[in-house]
């Protein structure tokens, strides 16, 4: 076969000449190793977050917290007086001693006051359940009630709390909470919250009616001071119904009204 001449340019050659300078694309590898970034270390963690304490997720350390989430004046009508609700527990991430307690007063004179003792156990990220005894001071005579039920943060951050209770002589009775915290601003929070209580059987002494007995509802807007203390505006309402509406008539007692409340939300 015929050859090429020796200055011809070879197919597909870019260059038009054997004098052309040949190309290479391949980047020269780096001269200096490159250093990878340090771990963070607990130092790190504290310069940076200077106010929030060092806590490992199940540990053995105890720990506490108190709610004081209603403590207010309400003026309305039949008539004007305290409340009170307040939580708090002490324990570990798993196993915790806990205590709720809520009342209010009309003109001076103690209306409803209560008080549970729980014991908690975390049984997923954000639930737990619970078992105590529930003491009922007021009103009517005193009064213990076992209790047992579930607490926690349900899906789209609504707070629950549903507890069961049985009594002497068959008596028993269930309550219903839930709660939603609305931030409108950082520190501007409105929080509406409904309550419903039921019962199994009457209790005359006690003005309680078998079936649906009350519901309580509020709306509260807070302004953070501090992320611990806030005061608070609010309207609140209840409402019996049935029997328990009809034993509250029969007593003079107020079977609904509309309340103005202010007060004050602090935790510790």
């Amino acid at each position: 076969p015929q050859e090429r001449p020796a200055n011809e340019p070879q197919p597909h050659d870019t260059h038009h000449g054997s004098d052309a300078p040949e190309q290479n694309d391949a980047q020269p590898p780096p001269t200096e190793p490159i250093t990878p970034m340090p771990p963070i270390t607990e130092a790190d963690r504290a310069a940076a977050f200077p106010d929030v304490e060092p806590h490992r997720m199940r540990d053995d350390a105890i720990h506490a917290f108190v709610l004081l989430d209603q403590v207010e004046w309400q003026s309305g009508d039949p008539a004007s007086g305290g409340n009170w609700d307040a939580k708090g527990w002490i324990g570990q991430d798993r196993d915790r001693l806990w205590f709720r307690t809520e009342g209010h007063t009309d003109d001076g004179r103690l209306e409803d006051a209560e008080l549970h003792l729980l014991y908690g156990r975390a049984v997923s990220r954000w639930w737990e359940l619970v078992a105590g005894v529930r003491q009922e001071f007021r009103p009517g005579p005193l009064q213990t009630w076992a209790a047992f039920g579930v607490q926690g943060l349900a899906p789209y951050w609504f707070d629950v709390e549903a507890t069961g209770y049985f009594g002497d002589r068959g008596q028993t009775a269930l309550r219903l909470e839930a709660e939603y915290e609305l931030l409108l601003t950082n520190r501007l929070v409105l929080k509406p919250l409904v309550e419903i209580d039921l019962y199994g059987k009457s209790n005359p002494e006690r003005r309680i009616g078998a079936g649906l007995s009350d519901v309580d509802t509020g709306l509260r807007l807070r302004y953070e001071l501090r992320r611990e203390f806030a005061p608070y505006l609010g309207l609140t309402w209840h409402n019996s119904f049935g029997e328990t509406r009809d034993l509250a008539r029969a007593a003079g007692d107020a079977v609904s009204g509309l309340r103005f409340a202010v007060g004050v939300r602090a935790w510790y």
